[in-house]
């Protein structure tokens, strides 16, 4: 996912998305754990798109702290 799809996402849709990552993060790193993992750079691809979601979140934080 791009960071400029991201910047579109509405807080409660960054929040869904967020989840769902940190889920699939949990079962890739079960399936590393275990030896049955296809493609090892998609624990990399999804670490990327939690950090990316995290951002826009805090950057959204601070501006509306900014702006009161």
């Amino acid at each position: 996912m791009k960071a400029s799809e991201i910047k579109y996402l509405t807080e409660k849709e960054l929040e869904t998305k967020l989840s769902e990552l940190k889920a699939e993060l949990f079962n890739l790193r079960f399936q590393l754990a275990v030896n049955q993992l296809d493609n090892p750079t998609r624990i990399k691809a999804v670490k990327k798109d939690i950090a990316r979601i995290k951002t826009v979140q805090r950057e959204r934080e601070l501006s509306a702290a900014a702006d009161n």
